[in-house]
Formats: structure tokens, C-alpha cells, sequence
């Protein structure tokens, strides 16, 4: 297994609707959320800690709330907030 991350509960339910342009901007933090918890848990699948709590971080045009599993190496995006139009 390898670090990556993911919709919880899927892309719908999490992101369905959201313009195009801030998914992509969501997406490439993800991506550098998963690179740093790669360095920071060398062996994710060996950790015995509860884990990190819930952050939010913001993104052009809204902010997204993620969770970090190190036993699973995985981020998990679970929702993802844009202003009303």
C-alpha cells in the first residue's frame, strides 16, 4: 500500500458540484497533503497513535475539511465548501 488520498464518502457526495477550476485547486493540495504525511510517517502502516484530528485548510474560492489515517496512508477528504454563487 502507498500514500493517497480520497473522497469520503465518494466524489458526489463530497464535491458534487463545485466548479471545475477549485476541485483542481483541491485536488493539488491533497497532493501535497499526501506528500507530507508520507515524510512524516515513514511507515504509516506501523503507527499506533489515534491520529490526527480533522483540519480545514483554504483553497481560491473555499476551504475543504480532510482527516490523515496513517495505519490506512490515506488523506481523506470529506467535504468541500465554495461560497454561494
Amino acid at each position: 500500500m502507498s500514500w493517497a488520498w480520497e473522497y469520503l464518502p465518494d466524489e458526489e457526495g463530497v464535491a458534487g458540484g463545485a466548479p471545475p477550476e477549485f476541485l483542481g485547486a483541491v485536488e493539488t493540495k491533497a497532493d501535497e497533503l499526501v506528500r507530507a504525511a508520507e515524510a512524516l510517517y515513514l511507515d504509516g502502516t506501523t503507527y499506533e497513535g489515534s491520529g490526527e484530528p480533522m483540519a480545514y485548510l483554504d483553497v481560491a474560492g473555499g476551504f475543504f475539511a480532510y482527516f490523515v489515517v496513517p495505519r490506512l496512508q490515506r488523506v481523506f477528504l470529506c467535504q468541500v465548501t465554495t461560497p454561494p454563487v
